[in-house]
């Protein structure tokens, strides 16, 4: 291994001031933004000495510090690679070290923003089985060339080759005696890789429209302005409303809807830049997934760390026939937050199932489900509608004969509790359970028998009356895992699914075994 320390490309210190500035931009326009609305704006600032240039001076010096600190933590940041381990020093005053052995690296995640491309250069996360706090990647190398990069990958790809051939010597010798040392990996040809799919425009569209980013431009507009309440003339405003309403129904409706198609042309536009040329390639270890205009990221997944498959559909998706597929995987994440990868943000269903099969050949994509007995629909809106009885009460006592309107509500609940038990079901084939349940929108989940963690299997006092029981089933991803969820089937399919689950496979099944009529707490509470 090679004990040449590397340093990081010195844009590298622009982009830390500028990470840090992004966190500041708030709190510097709320500052700036209300000593330019008091009187006399910036001339008065000026007009009032040193004091009156007060908030320009803190802010000069916090940005004068945010830089130098930028430029420290590149001159002091250095990698290298030794004993099998990447190796990461940085610090000035504290000097921080951090190894990480390569056979615990899971993937490196490519990221190449507007300050990377003019340079050759990308953004490097590396991700470990146990990464980080909040999703957040063990290393981060803000700016190297790719060459660079591909040097990592190749170290690491070495090592684990080094120690898989030293595990084979070492059975070996356990078994036939000493053996011959195993000769040192050498540097390995660049792996080719298959495009598997790549995303139309006609799906980025569907994509925006459907995803709900039309809500996000909305409130996010609302917060900006909630950080200027006090600044905001709202009488003044609302006498500009009334006068506008004057002009009639018609102009109004058009003002809306001019402003909503605003919105949906931004919500496209962010869904453009996220989501541009977004194409899944695959070799035989890994996925690949690339997407973005303006950061490009590249963010590959080991088949040997995928631990399920879920779908989610919501109810226009469904209509069209759109699919989103995300990968649960255990360790890995596509952003610092503990964001699940998405392997398909929209896809037709029909061009879905051919990738999904190469990828995952062992899976069943076309299960028989088993539906729900007829006996637990009550289970799917009483509850619903026993909480809301108390505001149902207080609606038409405090606002009568309008607040009678509430019940209207009841069969809408009613109606959604029997979509939701026509939709839920499972299937156990083979070594595989499939699960599918629906809130409003509809929810599958793929997941191999090896990969679950836990199933638990519940029972309320009113399920046991109707013979009926909920099935949870855990897998990893992430940080906080992925629950499966079969509710209100017959307790019988839950003690089958337990069989399933069990490491014989198969469980006694004669009507005369106490264990069956007497189930176990920790299996059926």
């Amino acid at each position: 291994m090679s004990e040449v320390r590397y340093k990081l490309h010195p844009i590298s210190a622009l982009i830390n001031f500028l990470k840090g500035l992004k966190e500041l931009i708030l709190p510097f326009v709320i500052i700036f933004g209300a000593n330019l609305f008091r009187g006399g704006g910036i001339g008065g600032m000026f007009s009032e000495g040193w004091q009156g240039l007060l908030p320009l001076i803190i802010g000069g010096v916090v940005l004068l510090f945010m830089l130098i600190a930028g430029i420290i933590k590149w001159k002091r940041f250095v990698y290298w690679f030794e004993d099998g381990e990447l190796r990461i020093e940085y610090g000035l005053f504290i000097k921080k070290k951090r190894y990480i052995p390569f056979e615990r690296i899971q993937s490196l995640n490519y990221t190449e923003g507007i300050f990377h491309r003019p340079f050759g250069l990308v953004k490097v996360k590396v991700e470990t089985a146990g990464s980080g706090k909040a999703g957040q990647a063990e290393a981060e190398l803000t700016a190297i060339y790719r060459a660079e990069a591909d040097r990592i990958e190749q170290e690491m790809h070495m090592a684990k080759r080094g120690y898989q051939q030293q595990a084979v010597v070492e059975d070996e010798s356990a078994l036939y005696g000493p053996v011959q040392a195993a000769v040192p990996a050498q540097p390995e040809e660049e792996i080719e890789t298959r495009i598997l799919y790549r995303m139309s425009l006609k799906e980025l569209l569907m994509l925006a429209t459907t995803s709900g980013g039309i809500g996000v431009v909305i409130s996010g507009v609302a917060l900006f302005l909630s950080q200027f309440a006090e600044l905001i003339p709202y009488d003044a405003i609302y006498d500009e409303v009334m006068i506008f309403m004057r002009f009639g129904y018609l102009v109004v409706a058009l003002t809306v809807f001019a402003g909503l198609l605003l919105a949906w042309i931004i919500s496209v536009a962010m869904t453009l830049i996220a989501y541009y040329q977004f194409t899944i390639h695959a070799d035989d270890e890994r996925i690949y997934i690339t997407r973005g205009l303006l950061e490009k990221k590249k963010v590959s997944v080991p088949f040997k760390r995928v631990q399920g498959i879920k779908m989610t559909q919501n109810p226009l998706r469904q209509l069209f026939g759109y699919v989103a597929v995300t990968v649960e995987s255990a360790g890995g994440t596509l952003a610092d937050k503990d964001e699940k990868i998405r392997l398909f943000p929209l896809v037709k269903q029909r061009a879905m199932k051919p990738v999904l099969e190469e990828l995952f050949p062992e899976f069943d994509w076309s299960p028989e489900l088993e539906r729900l007995p007829k006996r637990s629909r009550p289970f799917f809106y009483r509850l619903s509608i026993a909480w809301l009885i108390p505001a149902f009460a207080a609606l038409g006592y405090f606002f009568y004969p309008y607040g009678l309107w509430a019940l209207v509500a009841v069969p809408v609940i009613i109606l959604m509790g029997l979509w939701q038990h026509r939709s839920a079901g499972y299937a156990t084939t083979g070594r595989q359970l499939t699960a599918q349940f629906r809130g409003v929108s509809l929810y599958r989940y793929y997941m191999m028998k090896k990969r679950i963690q836990v199933i638990a299997v519940t029972r309320t006092i009113f399920q046991r009356r109707r013979d009926v029981a909920s099935v949870h089933a855990t897998i990893k991803s992430g940080m906080l895992g992925a629950t499966a969820l079969i509710p209100h089937l017959a307790r019988e399919n839950a003690e089958d699914i337990l069989a399933w689950y069990e490491p014989s496979g198969q469980r006694q099944t004669d009507p005369d075994d106490e264990h069956m009529k007497n189930p176990q707490p920790n299996e059926i509470g």
